[in-house]
């Protein structure tokens, strides 16, 4: 009886679970070795957030794997490090002495003389769940890349931090995709225009690298190593692992899904307080009249506005060292928050409260992915909600074609 008691306390304490426990790709390869081919000749894109749970490094797990060479490091926009929000140029990794060319500086896609001997490239990079992030673009690239000089391309998997089950924002316009590439020398211009797909997709890079390869018909030698233990319903406070911000200004879970619908308001002479303790959930500018603003803001479900006040310190960024008054946004419940219509409902007020100082650059139209929701949202007729739900035929169509690629069950 004493026995059964204490069976019964286990049990209570720590239920019975049939979900595995939560291992990354690069988790996975630590701890089999076997899943990435003897011989291989890596050139490795990652950077701060290539970690496992423990503290290693992608380089340390993969320079640990017998047969397995790594001759170069590529790091994507904000360095190996993930400090910088400029364009950077070519170095050395003073730890292991390797090469590191930059994805994003001059230009964003390797040449052949710093591929040379290489005859893998190895992935592993955290990205934000949105579809303008530049980490998208540079996985892009590898594709491409590999294609052209005959490499594979081994992917290793981490969440979507937003989830797997959310999909919203509009589907990018395909003519602007193809424009925007026709255009594109330096591989740089398009990072944020990658193809046509929502602005939060609900995939991870690894879906979305067999996306890429098969409908643009780049055809390279892709593997993904996949994660154990994650549903597609897991945002990432339910992982229950630290926040690495993947960009300098995403410092926290809440930045990254108000991003997922306010970023594009960066194209748009508003600062977004980079260089403050809370980049994106604040919005304004010296000439913002908060008061008028709010007046043209209704209430919402899951979401509120407040007047604030910032002084933003990022070099290169609107507004720096100038008191701007704006806007700040709270997600009361995110179960229930449109962050979409949130989103233009906000620009909406902007422009009733401003209609002459407010103005948009033309990376506005690229990051909303619609080209006509910076003259269509002001009508009349067209309120936020009707313009987004005019985007849910396409979204419609995207769900269809992403459950080819979806490699975690819906």
């Amino acid at each position: 009886m004493a026995r059964l008691i204490v069976v019964l306390l286990i049990l209570l304490v720590c239920p019975l679970t049939t979900q595995a426990a939560f291992m990354t790709g690069l988790e996975r390869l630590a701890q089999d070795p076997s899943l990435i081919a003897p011989g291989a000749r890596v050139a490795l894109i990652t950077n701060h957030t290539g970690m496992t749970a423990d503290g290693r490094s992608t380089l340390t797990v993969l320079s640990a794997i017998p047969g397995v060479q790594v001759r170069a490091l590529f790091a994507p926009e904000h360095g190996l490090s993930g400090r910088f929000d400029q364009h950077l140029g070519h170095g050395h990794d003073p730890a292991s002495g390797l090469p590191v060319y930059s994805l994003y500086g001059r230009s964003c896609i390797p040449t052949k003389e710093m591929l040379a001997g290489i005859n893998t490239l190895v992935f592993d990079i955290q990205d934000a769940g949105v579809r303008y992030y530049t980490y998208l673009g540079t996985l892009h690239r590898m594709l491409m890349v590999a294609r052209t000089y005959d490499m594979q391309v081994l992917v290793l998997d981490r969440p979507n931090p937003l989830g797997g089950d959310q999909i919203e924002g509009a589907v990018l316009d395909p003519d602007m995709v193809q424009r925007s590439h026709a255009k594109d020398t330096s591989g740089c211009r398009t990072l944020t225009i990658t193809h046509p797909i929502p602005t939060r997709h609900g995939m991870t890079l690894g879906e979305l690298a067999g996306m890429l390869n098969q409908e643009t018909a780049i055809h390279a030698s892709l593997r993904v190593i996949t994660m154990l233990g994650w549903q597609r319903k897991d945002h990432w406070p339910a992982l229950q692992r630290s926040w690495v911000p993947p960009s300098p200004n995403l410092k926290d879970y809440t930045a990254a899904l108000l991003y997922s619908a306010f970023g594009p308001l960066e194209a748009t002479n508003l600062s977004v307080a980079r260089g403050t303790l809370e980049p994106f959930h604040q919005y304004g500018a010296p000439w913002v009249d908060s008061q008028a603003v709010l007046k043209h803001l209704p209430a919402l479900p899951g979401i509120a506005f407040h007047p604030t006040r910032f002084v933003p310190t990022a070099a290169g960024h609107p507004y720096r060292g100038q008191v701007c008054q704006g806007i700040r946004v709270t997600i009361t419940d995110e179960n229930r928050v449109n962050l979409p219509v949130a989103a233009l409902h906000l620009v909406k007020a902007l422009r009733t409260a401003h209609p002459t100082q407010y103005r948009a650059d033309s990376g506005f139209r690229g990051m909303v992915g619609d080209p006509l929701v910076w003259q269509g949202v002001t009508s009349a007729e067209a309120t936020p909600e009707r313009w987004v739900s005019a985007w849910q035929p396409a979204l419609n169509d995207f769900r269809k074609r992403r459950k080819a690629f979806l490699l975690y069950p819906e």
